[in-house]
């Protein structure tokens, strides 16, 4: 049997919403063994007088916990 835990995190990017998914599974990854998937729930940008200026998403990244040491 196994055990998955949900996780909520932000990203964001100057460069894309691809861009700051990748780099929030990528940073999760680096913390957090097990990764399986992700549901992005939020997607946003913030602007400037010129345009976009940063790709923001919140996710909910789940992972499989590690069996417990006997």
């Amino acid at each position: 049997m196994s055990v998955a835990k949900v996780m909520e995190i932000t990203s964001r990017s100057k460069e894309s919403f691809d861009h700051a998914i990748e780099s929030g599974i990528s940073r999760a990854e680096e913390t957090i063994d097990n990764v399986r998937s992700a549901w992005v729930k939020e997607q946003k940008v913030t602007c400037n007088s010129s345009g976009i200026d940063e790709y923001h998403v919140t996710m909910k990244v789940t992972f499989i916990l590690n069996p417990p040491s006997r």
